[in-house]
């Protein structure tokens, strides 16, 4: 057990779901800072513990907390001199290369605002980010492309004032190593006007944008600690094992997974800077490395489960959870048939920590996302806030009147009015629905404009795309609704075959009646589009907006026509 742990829990071992929901609290500190609380801490009592594990396909790199207490101290010092102080905003865009827990870090440190982005991003991408968050300075990784596309979106980004790269200097641009290692290794906590306090912003994440243009979340000093519930009692990380998270650092999912929690709790942090997935690369990685627990969004065990695990020697991974999109029974299944683990699905948001999970002391329902974590007062409302019974779908709210629970967002940057539109009545709106079992376990039916409502009936998404993947021409599919004069809307499926199957009209009417042998008619899709790939974000979310907004398009000119 993590000694560190006990610093900020008045109880750290549970004996069931209920006795965490009830008796877990979280002491913070005055002014906390997870750079000098936490990684100085570790370098002062236990300097050789392992803290970060990194790779690629050409090299490896093992940091001590010892080793990232002095590189972000360094760093920290470098930021400064290039005139960066408390408040402002710098962007990281830096993959999962090492230097982004240098930069991260050292930023905490100085009291700055992290803003980490994706390397996958376009000028105009940057333009919006840089001009909505008021950036001051960009660091991003070796790679001309990705240079180039900031360049591009400078010329209409007037608060930026410099460019930094790890790699060689080029025009325009500082190089980081260059001045790096003439850095001082101390820098002393910031006191007086430079103090860092718990309300100050840390972190702007920007949301993956599945159904509007993207948000900046804003989290203080104090987020960190709420992922001590997302690691040691979802993730279930060990003190001294090795936990991976598949997230690349540009989204929040890679907060969830790839520093706070993890090492608060003694665990170190496993990334793989893969410039592509690879199913088998990946598993590769999680037997050479001996990693001890994993966390993936049901994408990734997806393809993972069509490999021969017995190839590999996983015997050291112990616990696997999932998030990001609803987990499919089928995989649940065959992941269950491959390892012997049993996948425990979660559900947050970028403006969150862990909310709903499946915990150690239950058996999680393939397909349930779990129940609530300590800390969140949840409901499952209608429109107009009346709570649902059970079995009904409604929309997944958090009761605030009593405080807000640590590691919630403190709102939209520069944006009141959509802060205010999500916090209604002492209430904070999800924008998910779900329905509640009469034990408690909730479970996912899509954001509130995906859910479809036909003939009467309220189908949700993710209950007809889970049917629909059970058939072994499916690979992937995503359900959206039709505007229909006779039932309101109809149901569509938008599918991605597996490798050998062939689309046709054949198959269409014979997944449509595997639809109907499993589920009601009403659920069964009346239009099958097979398509080679589905649209998604760049966090590989799928955008069934897109989809939505492409048809209501063809029916408008089909219309004029």
């Amino acid at each position: 057990m993590s000694t560190l742990l006990n610093n900020f829990l008045s109880r750290t071992e549970f004996d069931s779901y209920k006795d965490l929901r009830h008796r877990f609290s979280i002491h913070v500190p005055t002014d906390f800072n997870f750079a000098y609380d936490v990684v100085d801490r570790y370098s002062e009592t236990e300097p050789d513990k392992e803290a970060l594990v990194w790779c690629d396909d050409k090299e490896e790199r093992i940091f001590t907390f010892e080793d990232l207490s002095i590189a972000s101290q360094k760093t920290a010092n470098y930021l400064v001199s290039l005139g960066i102080k408390k408040g402002d905003s710098v962007m990281l865009i830096l993959r999962r290369r090492y230097e982004f827990w240098y930069f991260l870090l050292a930023l905490h440190r100085i009291g700055a605002v992290a803003v980490p982005a994706t390397n996958m991003l376009t000028a105009k991408d940057i333009e919006y980010r840089t001009n909505a968050a008021d950036i001051k300075l960009i660091v991003t990784l070796d790679d001309p492309g990705l240079q180039e596309q900031v360049e591009k979106a400078l010329l209409a980004s007037p608060t930026v004032q410099g460019l930094v790269t790890t790699g060689p200097a080029r025009t325009g641009w500082l190089s980081f190593y260059e001045e790096f290692e003439k850095c001082s290794k101390t820098f002393p906590r910031p006191k007086g006007e430079a103090a860092v306090h718990n309300a100050d912003i840390m972190l702007l994440y920007f949301t993956s944008g599945t159904s509007s243009y993207p948000k900046m979340v804003q989290h203080d000093f104090t987020y960190p600690l709420g992922h001590i519930v997302t690691a040691k009692y979802w993730q279930n990380v060990e003190d001294g094992g090795r936990h991976l998270t598949v997230a690349e650092t540009g989204w929040a999912k890679a907060m969830w997974g790839k520093i706070y929690g993890q090492w608060i709790a003694g665990c170190a942090v496993f990334t793989y800077d893969m410039l592509a997935f690879s199913p088998g690369k990946l598993l590769e990685k999680l037997a050479h490395y001996k990693i001890t627990s994993f966390c993936a969004p049901p994408t990734v065990y997806r393809y993972l489960i069509q490999h021969d695990f017995s190839r590999y020697d996983l015997s050291h991974l112990k616990y696997c959870t999932t998030a990001g999109e609803a987990l499919h029974v089928e995989v649940f299944n065959k992941f269950l048939e491959k390892t012997g683990l049993k996948l425990r699905e979660g559900y947050g948001q970028t403006e969150l920590t862990l909310t709903i999970g499946n915990f150690p002391w239950m058996d999680p329902r393939p397909g349930s996302m779990g129940k609530p974590a300590p800390g969140y007062d949840i409901d499952i409302v209608h429109p107009d806030g009346i709570s649902c019974s059970s079995d009904e779908i409604g929309e997944i709210v958090i009761h605030v009147a009593n405080g807000r629970p640590f590691g919630m967002f403190a709102g939209y940057f520069h944006n009141t009015a959509l802060t205010d539109q999500v916090f209604q009545g002492n209430l904070y709106r999800t924008g998910d629905t779900a329905w509640k079992d009469s034990d408690g376990y909730f479970w996912f039916v899509g954001r509130t404009d995906d859910l479809i409502k036909s003939a009467g009936y309220r189908i949700s998404p993710f209950e007809v795309e889970n049917i629909l993947q059970q058939h072994p021409a499916v690979l992937e599919c995503a359900v959206t609704g039709i505007d229909d004069k006779a039932r309101n809307q109809i149901v569509k499926a938008t599918i991605v075959l597996t490798t050998g199957s062939t689309a046709s009209q054949e198959l269409a009417l014979e997944i449509q009646a595997f639809a109907k042998h499993i589920s009601a008619s009403y659920k069964c899709p009346r239009i099958i589009e097979f398509v080679k790939e589905l649209p998604k974000t760049i966090s590989g979310k799928i955008r069934r907006v897109e989809i939505r907004e492409k048809d209501q398009l063809a029916s408008k000119n089909a219309l004029e026509k």
